[in-house]
């Protein structure tokens, strides 16, 4: 892990706990609620198997790091990390986001930097489709939220009884950030509509065991997003990158292949 103080023009300057691993065109891997450990096998997987550089950031006030107060909304952290590949001068940057992690993808995706490349958007939350209603999820309990996550739930489920007391506050201040950033519904109404501006490549991936967000939003996304294609994973669930992460690393580098501006 190394921290990078990433600039802002009218703000205080932020400090961002970013892994970053691997040389080579960039990536940019945004983890969902579940935390940044929820991302890190598939960063190692990615930077390992490709020459490729994997940034994985720790969102602000996930895992014990600090929040500036400003920071509130899935649109501020986008603008964060936007200024981060401006400040490490990334271009044809590929991000990737699961979960509130493909929300903030969405994000920085509509706000056209140039430094931007392509978006793969993997069991996203931040859509209101009111037929088709994501979880509510802080009714429910972790194991409940294991239940609902995964295709083999069993061996992802978290043994509360075994975590020590700085572990449990650990978890339930990560539930708290999760709040903040994404309210109680998880989920923007006007989003859906601004997808129609997204201007980059798209390659939106779905568990089809997700039982968290259904993958009606999985279609909406790539129905909204010009040009954008749906890929399901049948052996997964709301995490493929932690339960088919070969399967989801063949379809981002199948899909990177093919999106490859260098070769156009």
């Amino acid at each position: 892990m190394t921290t990078q103080t990433v600039a802002r023009p009218d703000a205080d300057a932020v400090e961002l706990t970013v892994s970053d691993a691997g040389h080579g065109p960039a990536f940019l891997l945004l983890h969902g609620g579940a935390g940044p450990m929820s991302v890190a096998g598939f960063a190692d997987l990615l930077a390992r198997s490709h020459e490729v550089r994997v940034l994985a950031p720790t969102h602000p006030g996930f895992n014990g790091t600090p929040r500036p107060a400003e920071l509130s909304q899935m649109r501020d952290l986008a603008t964060l990390y936007v200024r981060l590949l401006d400040q490490l001068d990334l271009t044809d940057v590929t991000v990737i986001g699961n979960s509130i992690g493909g929300w903030i993808a969405a994000e920085v995706a509509l706000l056209h930097s140039p430094r931007v490349g392509r978006l793969v958007l993997v069991d996203a939350v931040g859509l209101r489709i009111d037929a088709h209603p994501i979880v509510d999820f802080f009714s429910l309990t972790m194991d409940q939220v294991a239940g609902l996550s995964y295709a083999n739930p069993e061996g992802f489920r978290i043994d509360l009884d075994a975590m020590s007391e700085e572990q449990k506050a650990l978890m339930a201040s990560n539930r708290a950030t999760l709040r903040t950033y994404g309210g109680e519904s998880m989920a923007d109404d006007r989003l859906v509509d601004r997808l129609k501006q997204v201007d980059v490549a798209t390659l939106v991936v779905w568990g089809a065991a997700d039982r968290v967000v259904p993958l009606e939003h999985g279609r909406a996304y790539a129905e909204q997003i010009p040009g954008a294609r749906l890929e399901v994973v049948q052996t997964a669930g709301h995490l493929p990158q932690l339960e088919a992460p070969d399967t989801l690393l063949a379809l981002v580098w199948d899909f990177v292949h093919d999106h490859d501006r260098s070769q156009s």
